[in-house]
């Protein structure tokens, strides 16, 4: 069967993608990496020791940075519906965030520890209807944010990856409205035609 023009673009761009070539080389799973590391190296999130949640982290990139930087002190709980292979340093679990009995086996296994740190580049898996999308991610935010605000530490921070639609403002307003402090970043590993951004919140209140 023929591929279709928009994903032979696609496999074209992804073939010659530095950053996907820079993960092969450093060892990294996927092109994600970069991102965290871009965003990493100007807010300083992760430090050795922390205690970190990584929703959505299948294959693993940003498991596999912040492992590095939390190193053996720190731990890193991470959750996908997707498979991912073992991670040192990183406890995992498989199954749907939207689900309460996997939402639960994950706290159980925080074990009432609290957060320094939640990350999610949580996204839907995409149908191509752009408002079905949007509503689909935008809910996973929403609940990316619900299980940081009751998980975080006081002071505690909040990575998360939106995509600019109807819900942007709204998603923004609420994250302000729980954090101190609440900025935007567009790392270089971003595709510049993907309308996904990060927002961070620093300081849960």
């Amino acid at each position: 069967m023929a591929r279709s023009k928009t994903s032979a673009a696609w496999l074209h761009e992804h073939v010659n993608d530095h950053w996907v070539h820079q993960a092969q080389k450093d060892g990294y799973r996927s092109r994600a990496a970069y991102k965290l590391l871009e965003i990493n190296e100007k807010d300083k999130l992760l430090r050795q020791g922390m205690t970190v949640a990584d929703l959505g982290s299948a294959p693993g990139s940003w498991s596999q940075v912040a492992a590095r930087i939390v190193g053996d002190h720190g731990r890193i709980f991470a959750l996908d519906i997707l498979e991912m292979a073992a991670i040192p340093g990183v406890d995992f679990i498989q199954g749907d965030f939207r689900e309460d009995e996997v939402l639960a086996r994950f706290e159980a296994l925080l074990d009432g520890r609290p957060l320094d740190l939640v990350i999610s580049d949580i996204a839907p898996n995409i149908t191509g209807m752009s408002a079905t999308d949007q509503a689909r991610s935008a809910y996973l935010c929403e609940l990316a944010l619900e299980f940081a605000r009751q998980h975080l530490k006081p002071g505690g921070h909040f990575l998360v990856k939106v995509f600019q639609g109807s819900e942007f403002n709204a998603y923004l307003a609420e994250m302000r409205s729980s954090f101190t402090q609440v900025v935007s970043r567009k790392p270089k590993a971003s595709r510049d035609r993907s309308t996904e951004i990060y927002l961070l919140g620093k300081g849960l209140r």
